[in-house]
């Protein structure tokens, strides 16, 4: 049996609506994958929709919490970054990867910090330089296009885009300092929504789609770049772990459009594990 492999996933935990944490683990974990937690805060909710939702902010136990691991001789296949709430974590996230990267350690960084054109409110172009130099110790990145505008420093584009523009961002985010680029919310026209890869090694670039389900749903995201990390840490390749990834959270996407739930609360994933895990060959 082949030695079952882990990953440290740092991002904020949301007692209530899939996202974050509360689909890394179970999406991680459902593919066989150890997943050792770091949150970088605790809410009683997501952000998108709810009010008066708690907030602690963990930011001082993140040190110490590498200390502990290192202190353990922890190893990971795996450094999984997502969102990120000020300068000062993106500061310990890039000291951990440091400190934890090993010749083999795959860093990939979800650089959360904008769509639709915006910064998100707590967040401005310093967090966004940041996040870039960040994004130039990453084995994988996976922005959506408006966080690749601003990782560039480029004016963000509204969709749908043409294939050229695709493979200027793609290439120009690799040159950051990533191997492999994946962008999200690649539209070419009103019909199909999905993601373009790009592999430095092989110089390929690959897109896949679905087909376009109207309306706005919160940690599809997250979903997406924990499915598809989980299938490449299981052998998948680049591309075919991006299509796999694609499928899946469309398939969330669709279950839940269908079953008429709150899309405050997040999209229904779970249901959707067991032929994940099939796909993947997770266990």
């Amino acid at each position: 049996m082949d030695r079952q492999k882990r990953v440290a996933a740092i991002h904020d935990i949301s007692g209530f609506g899939k996202c974050s944490l509360t689909v890394a683990l179970p999406i991680l974990s459902a593919a066989g994958i150890e997943t050792a937690v770091m949150p970088t805060a605790v809410l009683s909710t997501h952000t998108g929709g709810f009010d008066g939702f708690t907030y602690r902010d963990l930011t001082g136990d993140l040190r110490a919490f590498a200390a502990h691991w290192e202190s353990l001789g922890l190893v990971f296949d795996a450094i999984y970054s997502g969102f990120l709430g000020s300068i000062g974590q993106i500061g310990i996230v890039s000291d951990f990867i440091d400190t934890f990267r090993q010749k083999d350690t795959v860093v990939f960084v979800d650089p959360a910090m904008a769509d639709e054109g915006k910064m998100y409110s707590v967040f401005n172009k310093d967090f966004a330089a940041e996040m870039a130099r960040l994004c130039a110790k990453a084995d994988m990145i996976v922005p959506n296009m408006t966080e690749a505008a601003f990782l560039l420093g480029e004016e963000y584009l509204e969709r749908p885009y043409t294939p050229e523009y695709i493979e200027h961002l793609l290439r120009k985010l690799s040159g950051i300092g990533p191997a492999m680029v994946v962008l999200t919310g690649v539209m070419f026209d009103e019909q199909r929504l999905g993601a373009a890869s790009f592999d430095q090694s092989t110089g390929e670039i690959r897109y896949a789609f679905s087909d376009m389900i109207a309306g706005n749903f919160h940690g599809t995201g997250d979903i997406f770049a924990s499915a598809m990390l989980a299938a490449f840490l299981r052998g998948k390749s680049l591309a075919d772990a991006v299509q796999i990834a694609v499928d899946f959270t469309c398939g969330s996407i669709k279950r839940t459009k269908d079953a008429g739930t709150d899309v405050r609360f997040g999209v229904n994933f779970e249901a959707g594990l067991p032929d994940l895990i099939r796909q993947i060959g997770g266990r």
